[in-house]
């Protein structure tokens, strides 16, 4: 496996790793999949974290661990979404706003989390390099996936925050292609936004059954 971390080319001075560059590429690809409601954005997703665990393991612990928790939230999503598809009334996930109890739950969900994944990051300095922007980065994109799975147009918004930091701490962490993809992350999120919220204004129908609409 030592080839996912080896050099691919350098692009504007900067050095592009083969496990980077292909974990990304699926992200991205999984990211418009997501806008596209389709359910194959789930395993896609899957695919680029098990790319990028391949990629950290015995390297950057912590990075591992986190694509080995983004895994588990892809395969959550996978099941959600097979359980919701059909309910829009083009055939696939349908999608609404979260209620604002929802809202207030994830971001007491993603505050306390951080503060506890920093915290674990300071007490083994292995895990992290950066504790609190890896910590904030990590429990971002878990509560922006769980979003996504439950269908919730906020999932986008939490994208963006994490695109905040991604961006800036990639390129500081040697992943260069990671931060270029952030970029095309933050304009595939922007139309992705506006096209779920649009979208919700259509759907009448709830993601899952009994959920609000």
């Amino acid at each position: 496996m030592n080839w996912l971390n080896s050099e691919a080319f350098v692009l504007f001075g900067q050095h592009i790793i083969w496990s980077d560059m292909a974990g990304n590429i699926f992200g991205l690809i999984a990211l418009a999949l997501g806008w596209r409601r389709s359910v194959w954005t789930w395993p896609v997703q899957f695919l680029a974290g098990l790319i990028l665990f391949g990629a950290f393991f015995g390297h950057l612990t912590g990075s591992a661990g986190k694509q080995a928790v983004i895994m588990a939230v892809a395969l959550y999503g996978w099941w959600q979404w097979k359980r919701g598809t059909g309910q829009a009334e083009d055939g696939h996930i349908s999608v609404r706003f979260a209620t604002w109890r929802e809202r207030g739950a994830m971001v007491a969900a993603g505050a306390a989390g951080t503060v506890a994944v920093a915290l674990l990051f300071k007490a083994y300095p292995s895990l992290s390099w950066d504790p609190w922007p890896d910590a904030y980065i990590f429990v971002g994109t878990i509560v922006a996936m769980y979003a996504q799975a439950r269908g919730m147009v906020e999932f986008w918004f939490a994208w963006l925050l994490v695109d905040l930091v991604g961006v800036p701490l990639s390129f500081e962490n040697g992943y260069a292609f990671s931060g270029f993809v952030y970029v095309i992350y933050g304009a595939l999120v922007l139309w992705g936004m506006r096209d779920w919220w649009l979208r919700s204004r259509r759907d009448t129908r709830p993601v899952l059954e009994g959920a609000p609409a």
